[in-house]
């Protein structure tokens, strides 16, 4: 097995960050998704996806919290 790459590390850890990001929206913890966007921003595809996410949540707040992440 080969061993992991930077890049590869990155977008692993990346994609870990996205999950638990997801889990922090359906759980409705506004504290934690303030915590895991601070300071990050996301790519379009990505902001939209987690806005959807966040409205069929049915949290206000957090949708206001992803909102307000800047764009990459």
């Amino acid at each position: 097995m080969a061993a992991n790459t930077t890049d590869e590390h990155e977008t692993d850890r990346s994609l870990g960050n996205f999950a638990a990001l997801k889990t922090s929206i359906a759980n409705g913890d506004v504290a934690e998704v303030k915590a895991r966007l601070n300071g990050k921003s996301l790519d379009k595809l990505e902001k939209d996806y987690l806005i959807d996410l966040a409205r069929l949540s049915g949290n206000s707040e957090i949708v206001d919290v992803i909102e307000a992440t800047p764009e990459s």
